[in-house]
């Protein structure tokens, strides 16, 4: 019975991640259904029934995400090519689907995203993702480096998490204005709460990026004093490498704090458990993102 169902998970996952490589394509209920290895019209309900959403709901959720991440984190392309990108033959048509969704036209998006409605649009996209991702980690995928010290200029996000995405707005346009690409810098997210502590007020965050080089506040957004300088430092490290659903780095975290940490008789070093994003969604298809979680230790 166990075995049947992890096939059964197999196949949806496959189409899952056939969907995330294909955005650009044809992604039809007889191309998915041929994916999946069933029937047109029993892959149909089964999708709907393992995730909660119709296939074409499923789809079209997914281009608008990798829409909006474009809009929003600063995509050269123009508000036509991502329309046309996201399925849409009209930027017109485009444009009232991403309204009705948002509350906001794609340009009125791109230049002030309204984040709240943009995170309460893909809570069934994530709730149908996590259906099938609920990773199990074991010991054997933890392994113990030493690692360097890395000096980093940091962008500190305080408060609610749902303003979060305000805050990666401005990092990534200060870092374009700064020339500190992810491909040559590298990006860190260091923890100094939990994801959901009891007062969202206390949530808090600070967005990092490698260099030593002397930072300063450069554009109409990034506020004097609002760039730092601070130092991720050496020494060893449990390392845990997350791939795919990097959104949600929790349960890779409380392994390695409640499981890992426990067994290993290894004691934790004074200071937060962090992580390095190595590939970004929308670069990537979002099952290929990659982030490594680092738990300094003694």
């Amino acid at each position: 019975m166990k075995a049947a169902l992890q096939h059964y998970h197999a196949r949806m996952q496959r189409v899952l991640d056939h969907i995330d490589r294909h955005l650009d394509d044809d992604l039809d209920l007889e191309a998915l259904s041929s994916v999946a290895a069933y029937s047109k019209y029993h892959f149909h309900r089964q999708f709907t029934a393992t995730f909660g959403l119709s296939v074409h709901r499923y789809v079209s959720l997914a281009r608008m995400k990798r829409a909006s991440h474009r809009l929003a984190y600063g995509d050269a392309k123009s508000v036509t090519d991502i329309a046309m990108d996201a399925g849409y033959t009209a930027p017109d048509a485009f444009a009232r689907a991403f309204r009705q969704r948002f509350g906001q036209s794609p340009s009125s998006f791109r230049k002030s995203p309204d984040w709240e409605p943009w995170l309460a649009a893909f809570g069934p996209l994530d709730n149908a993702r996590s259906k099938l991702m609920q990773k199990t980690f074991t010991i054997d995928d933890v392994t113990i480096r030493d690692v360097p010290a890395t000096p980093v200029a940091i962008m500190e996000h305080r408060g609610d998490p749902a303003t979060l995405g305000a805050t990666i707005q401005r990092f990534i346009a200060w870092r374009k204005a700064a020339g500190l690409h992810p491909r040559t810098s590298p990006t860190f997210n260091v923890w100094r709460s939990e994801r959901r502590p009891a007062s969202p007020a206390d949530y808090s965050v600070d967005l990092c990026v490698g260099t030593d080089q002397p930072v300063a506040a450069n554009g109409e957004e990034i506020k004097a004093g609002e760039i730092k300088t601070g130092k991720i430092p050496g020494g060893r490290c449990a390392v845990l490498r997350v791939v795919g659903n990097t959104d949600n780095l929790e349960p890779a975290a409380l392994y390695l704090y409640r499981d890992w940490l426990p067994a290993s008789g290894e004691e934790a070093r004074d200071f937060p458990i962090y992580c390095q994003r190595l590939s970004f969604f929308p670069e990537v298809p979002e099952h290929e993102a990659v982030a490594e979680l680092f738990l300094p230790l003694k």
